[in-house]
């Protein structure tokens, strides 16, 4: 047998919280001695760390007192439950930290002022440097002329939801134009990005065949590691979370995806972006 000082000690709940959920019925120690004191056997030290778990959800005690006074009660349902739900929690609170980090680098600093025209143009300028005369070659033929290729670049620039999309994965106007400035555009660069996401992407499904949540996790932080590289990227949580919403809403996008990897895939992957990040 445990007494009030033990079960405190063990689990780190204060003598006078175990005396208050036995006061409302939360939680009864197993028998008193007869001096009045209060004694626990094992049985009651597992129920109290199920109501710490509880707890850990933010649920109110009468609530869990409600919930565990029931009749069909499944512990090891509620355990289960229990996980998915701190797992959650521990996965937007590690999507937090992250952007506390970049915070205290200096990388979001939320302020994006607009590209002035001779930005513009020296990004428009770099992507065509950048691009191969076959590249280049087709979307001239395709816009008509080089002046109406150049024109549509710069059109991009006017688009305010493109503009916030780079605000909320930059931070700021300095980062995003130096991540553009560095893009090389090389074929061998594509080539390699596309082949290590080909090989994150069939990871994805088979933690889908597998059910298998942590491998589809650590395909997550490959997949962010991989932008990361692709986009000169601090932190890929909001191009990712912007990714999984593509594919739940893009039905083009989807289907393309899932003709490649696998029905089902683009869906599983969006769900387990939202689970990493706990979205």
């Amino acid at each position: 047998m445990k007494t009030v000082k033990d079960m405190s000690m063990i689990t780190g709940v204060s003598i006078r919280t175990l005396r208050y959920y036995d006061e409302i019925g939360l939680l009864k120690p197993t028998q008193l001695t007869e001096a009045g004191y209060r004694l626990y056997d094992n049985k009651a030290l597992e129920k109290l760390q199920e109501i710490m778990f509880f707890r850990e959800l933010e649920i109110p005690l009468m609530d869990i007192k409600k919930i565990m006074d029931n009749p069909n009660y499944d512990k090891e349902q509620a355990l289960l439950a229990q996980k998915s739900f701190l797992e959650q929690k521990r996965n937007r609170l590690n999507g937090i930290l992250e952007l506390i980090t970049d915070v205290m680098k200096g990388v979001h600093t939320m302020s994006f002022g607009a590209f002035s025209s001779q930005e513009v143009q020296k990004i428009v300028d770099h992507t065509l440097e950048c691009m191969s005369k076959e590249s280049l070659d087709k979307q001239v033929q395709k816009y008509g002329s080089l002046e109406k290729y150049k024109e549509y670049l710069v059109s991009g620039f006017a688009n305010e939801q493109a503009m916030a999309d780079l605000l909320k994965w930059y931070g700021c106007k300095e980062k995003a134009m130096e991540a553009i400035m560095q893009s090389t555009g090389s074929v061998e660069e594509i080539r390699q990005g596309q082949d290590e996401n080909s090989n994150i992407y069939k990871q994805f499904m088979a933690a889908k065949q597998a059910g298998n949540m942590e491998m589809a996790h650590s395909a997550v932080e490959m997949l962010a590691g991989s932008y990361k590289t692709m986009f000169a990227l601090d932190n890929a949580r909001n191009i990712l979370l912007d990714l999984a919403k593509e594919y739940l809403q893009n039905e083009k996008l989807a289907e393309a995806t899932d003709i490649q990897f696998g029905e089902g895939c683009s869906a599983y992957v969006a769900h387990a972006i939202h689970h990493y990040y706990g979205a």
